[in-house]
């Protein structure tokens, strides 16, 4: 039986994850109702570390499918380890021995890519289909047909059916439209930039010993600044990062040295275009309203 929700959550929390309601809801009815799961959002507001988080509350194993650069079959299903194939043909050729189709093209020369790797596992794994809209719509339908079946064919060895159903994780960053046919196959939630008090949780929580006070006062500040007019709004993973920045350098309150703050907000900015607009100025009238 799916856990509940506030259970759920407590274990995300346990292993550095904090989610909101919607959020968790979302992954008990992906538990309950046994469907791909279809994360949208920003660069930068966790929706792979929802996928990381997952697999260790379910201490299940996580494989991850990259679509950056657009796989194709080979890259996310199986291919063949030709280089072995050859040695083994050059072997049987230079005994003498008669060399069969079925001795070359069999499991030991397949090469499992994540797909296939996933649906072989004898435990449910956690399957993240990261950046799936940098794929492309045949790449899509191919990967919905695999959804829907959870069965492969292998021309050379047949049909592979599925030895245990992989909790399915997609993400998106909204740089293609994704095809309706696969919304409509997943459940979907969107992933928003954590409001001020659960940023600050979470960095209590990833940071241990940074006190609440300091924690919101860094999680309001990060919320202010990505209102501003930036080419690149930082995510998550840069507030950690100069919060952790932060606490190196013994700082515990944002207006104690505000040059040496600005200084360490170069964790928050990540291009010229940006580090050109965010002035001193910039920075102090954005602290200035912070409490």
């Amino acid at each position: 039986m799916p856990m509940t929700l506030s259970a759920l959550a407590a274990k995300l929390a346990d292993v550095g994850y904090i989610a909101d309601r919607e959020l968790a809801m979302a992954l008990h009815l992906m538990e309950l109702l046994k469907r791909p799961l279809l994360l949208e959002g920003e660069a930068g507001v966790g929706k792979t570390e929802v996928a990381k988080a997952l697999a260790l509350v379910d201490g299940a194993k996580l494989i991850r499918l990259r679509c950056y650069e657009g796989p194709d079959r080979s890259d996310a299903l199986y291919e063949w380890n030709y280089q072995r194939q050859l040695l083994t043909i050059q072997a049987r050729a230079a005994a003498g021995t008669a060399i069969k189709e079925d001795d070359i093209f069999s499991e030991r020369y397949l090469l499992e890519r994540p797909l296939l790797q996933s649906i072989r596992q004898e435990r449910p794994p956690v399957l993240l289909v990261d950046e799936i809209d940098r794929a492309d719509e045949e790449f899509e339908a191919f990967l919905l047909e695999l959804l829907s079946d959870f069965q492969v064919t292998v021309p050379e060895l047949g049909r592979i059916q599925a030895r245990s159903i992989p909790r399915v994780v997609l993400t998106s960053n909204g740089t293609r439209e994704i095809s309706d046919a696969l919304r409509r196959r997943c459940l979907y939630h969107y992933v928003d930039f954590p409001e001020a008090e659960r940023e600050s949780a979470i960095l209590q929580c990833r940071l241990p010993g940074i006190g609440a006070v300091f924690a919101l006062q860094i999680a309001r500040a990060v919320e202010k600044i990505r209102r501003e007019d930036l080419r690149k709004i930082p995510g998550v993973a840069e507030t950690l990062d100069w919060a952790a920045a932060l606490i190196g350098i013994e700082l515990s309150d944002l207006h104690s040295e505000p040059e040496l703050v600005f200084d360490t907000m170069m964790c928050l900015i990540k291009t010229q275009e940006d580090k050109s607009r965010f002035t001193p100025e910039v920075a102090q009238r954005i602290l200035g309203k912070v409490a």
